[in-house]
């Protein structure tokens, strides 16, 4: 005992949660849990007192105050300087007599006389870590593996001075908490050689799920899972009844194991790197040990547990500390962000971020991140904590929802995505993303930023450009405003609006004998376009409505049948083949809008086949809109049929095709982008999606007739125009808003053709 009659050292069995100011947060938990029966590796702690002594009796306390004061937590080389110097304050001073033989006298009785080499793993724990509100994740040191005695001491010293890393310092700062009051306490714990380990929530720590106990589980030691290094299994199970209800398993390259006297990482082998790592029985055992912590506690838990031989083993546990925090989005302006994401991984910290990408291939590079930047790294350990800070989201390649970064994030409000698997190579220095790390997204784009309540003002292009730029329109009211912009044409006019606009479905206007009309209606609202736009052309698409839609006009429920999936029904080129007299008013509007406007052509939707596209030609033909040099006759690319049969469709006869990238993507992928269970997977960068388009442009350059495109995705995607211009592709339409920056992209991309890149 020491002259304060508090111990040096204190066996779990004599440990509760009462004992937190001698034994701090993780010995306290770890004597409270044995003393309530939980399955513990058997360890004692160094008491707070040891610390206070070696601090007393090698006069510390006051250098360390000394350079605390004069240190600036925001400046991180100057952190990291003062926390070097503390550290090295600690590690050179000599533990007592008295403290040094209670450390050597327990770790004897721990070991056994037989085996007093047994291997023990040595972890700090502050007496304000793992308290709710403040988890501290990863802010302190942990030792595997230690053999003997003078190695045990020099652990101990070790986890002594992690009290006083860089980023234990800065979260002290960030949390308000006063450094003298933080003491530390050693804890000696028998090694659990564990061939799985892993850590377990018992609430969804993304969602706030209360009815749900997530764990998570790699092979070997669980330092690589809390560090975040590896992406571990992933299983949720429901309360109560305790059924498993999903299986998310990774395929773990490498794993941390024991070595001879070394702890190192090993390739797991390939045999197992892809299968399950604990069984449905131990994942079940394990939730209802978490559920008894939970109980024990009266609060939710997160738990790393470990498996050695086929026994089970709770090495730790802490209170969640995001229970029930409010999710704050950053979101000062409006979100302009593309509807597709360019990556995704697992969500690990709820909320919305925007800012400028910045890649950090370790800590070193911390002091790149600026306050508002998208921090992006392979994993993201809590020596990130200070960029972390500054940072609007975090993505990471590697880690789980329950890494200490994950923790951490959280815990700081920064909307986090983990185990992207490829964020440091397919995001780029400099880019703007916006974030969603309640789901895990990762999106190009981003708020509108706003300067003194004014939009920012964006670089204006005029470049001359080969390759067309055209407009998507539907509206009328927007044709003059837009036709001011520089722009070559409208590539899409969606028929659409202007049909509606008319008030009645055409079938119902033909059955009045208000046919007439019709067509004059649907020519006033062409010619506005027309006029606005000429000389320059307008590509008119013929209307499109699916019979869901074509249902919502007045009259409409009397002649459209109600059909299972829309999207593949009664729709395009076959309706204008099986209902021609309906088509022939679009005709007839058009014949009349270009007897003042010959800017005026047309595009076909939705052709199913050669065949199909050549009885509509006849169709036009026969209304004498070839005889005119200037009308051009053109047809959307939106089928895999389309791209398959390309050269086919246009022997038939064609003057340009436009790929409507939306319908495209969703036939070629089978996912409806609507649909918003699946629409996650909508991606209009598929590699089957750039194969489409590079065999569609090539054919088009071939044969010389026009290509283009009007879908959503080059309105959105710079790296996707810069593709399609590499292909040859003639023309690109997008939405009004982003003709100036497109054209940009466009002037770029030629530049670099035109220099060889």
């Amino acid at each position: 005992m020491s002259a304060s009659d508090k111990p040096l050292t204190i066996f779990f069995k004599d440990i509760d949660k009462k004992s937190l100011p001698l034994v701090g947060g993780k010995g306290a938990n770890l004597g409270e849990m044995t003393q309530a029966g939980f399955p513990v590796p058997d360890g004692f702690a160094v008491t707070v007192e040891s610390y206070d002594i070696f601090l007393k009796e090698n006069d510390i306390k006051h250098k360390i105050d000394d350079i605390l004061k004069d240190t600036d937590v925001n400046d991180s080389d100057n952190l990291q300087g003062a926390a070097k110097k503390i550290q090295n304050i600690i590690k050179r001073g000599d533990i007592p007599g008295e403290v040094r033989k209670d450390i050597i006298r327990s770790y004897k009785k721990l070991t056994g006389r037989i085996n007093r080499n047994k291997l023990v793993a040595v972890r700090s724990s502050a007496t304000a870590e793992d308290l709710p509100g403040a988890s501290f994740a990863g802010q302190q040191a942990t030792y595997l593996n230690i053999k003997g005695q003078n190695n045990l001491l020099i652990a101990v010293r070790d986890c002594w001075a992690s009290l006083f890393t860089a980023r234990a310092i800065f979260y002290r700062e960030q949390n308000k908490i006063d450094h003298e009051k933080v003491k530390i306490s050693v804890i000696v714990q028998k090694m659990v050689q564990s061939k799985v380990s892993g850590v377990m929530f018992t609430i969804d720590p993304v969602t706030n799920n209360k009815e749900r106990i997530v764990i998570e589980a790699v092979w070997g030691l669980g330092e690589l899972i809390v560090g975040g290094a590896v992406v571990p299994d992933h299983y949720e199970v429901q309360k109560e009844t305790f059924a498993i209800l999903s299986k998310s398993i990774s395929d773990q390259q490498v794993q941390l194991i024991k070595k001879g006297e070394d702890t190192k990482q090993r390739e797991v082998p390939k045999k197992i790197r892809t299968i399950q790592k604990i069984p449905n029985e131990d994942i079940i055992e394990l939730a209802k040990i978490g559920d008894k912590l939970q109980k024990h506690y009266y609060h939710p838990q997160d738990v790393e547990w470990a498996k050695e031989g086929k026994k089970l083993f709770i090495v730790q546990t802490r209170p969640v500390t995001t229970v029930d925090k409010k999710i704050i989005k950053k979101s000062d302006g409006q979100f302009k962000i593309a509807e597709t994401p360019i990556l995704s991984g697992s969500a690990a910290s709820p909320g919305i971020g925007t800012g400028t990408v910045k890649i950090l291939k370790s800590p070193k590079e911390i002091k790149k991140v600026k306050s508002g930047d998208v921090l992006v790294a392979v994993m993201t350990s809590p020596d990130y904590v200070p960029a972390m800070k500054k940072a609007a989201a975090i993505i990471t390649d590697e880690g789980g929802q329950t890494s200490h970064a994950a923790i951490v994030s959280r815990e700081l409000g920064v909307p986090c995505i983990v185990g992207s698997k490829e964020a440091t190579k397919k995001l780029k220095e400099g880019w703007t993303v916006t974030v969603d790390g309640s789901k895990g997204n990762v999106y190009v784009g981003s708020k509108v930023e706003v300067v003194e309540g004014k939009k920012q003002k964006e670089k204006v292009h005029h470049e001359k450009t080969a390759t067309r730029l055209y407009v998507n329109l539907a509206e009328k009211h927007l044709a003059k405003k837009t036709a001011k912009k520089d722009v070559q044409g409208v590539g899409l006019l969606r028929a659409e609006f202007m049909i509606a606009n008319i008030g009645t479905h055409p079938k119902e206007a033909i059955r009045n004998k208000k046919q007439k009309d019709f067509v004059e209606k649907l020519t006033k609202d062409l010619e506005v376009f027309c006029k606005a736009f000429s000389p320059r052309p307008v590509v008119y698409r013929a209307t499109d409505f699916k019979t869901n839609e074509y249902r919502a006009l007045p009259g409409g429920d009397k002649w459209e049948p109600e059909e299972p999936n829309p999207l593949l029904g009664y729709r395009g080129a076959y309706r204008y083949i099986n209902d021609p007299d309906v088509f022939n008013l679009e005709l007839q509007a058009i014949k009349a809008v270009r007897e003042k406007y010959k800017n005026l052509w047309i595009m076909i939707p939705f052709v199913r086949s050669p065949n199909e596209l050549r009885k509509i030609r006849r169709i036009v033909a026969a209304e004498g809109l070839f005889e005119s040099p200037t009308f051009k006759f053109w047809m959307m690319i939106e089928l895999p049929i389309n791209v398959i049969l390309i050269n086919k469709f246009i022997d038939v006869g064609i003057d340009g095709v436009s790929i409507g990238s939306n319908d495209l993507t969703m036939l070629i992928t089978g996912t409806d982008r609507d649909n918003a269970e699946v629409a996650e997977t909508f991606n209009e960068r598929s590699p089957a999606v750039y194969w489409s388009l590079r065999r569609v442009i090539k054919a088009c350059n071939k044969h010389g007739v026009s290509s283009s495109i009007c879908g959503q995705a080059p309105s959105v995607y710079d790296d996707l125009v810069k593709r399609l211009v590499k292909y040859g592709i003639t023309s690109i339409s997008v939405n009004p808003d982003a003709i100036n920056r497109v054209r940009g992209v466009i002037a770029e991309a030629e530049n670099d053709i035109a220099k060889g890149k």
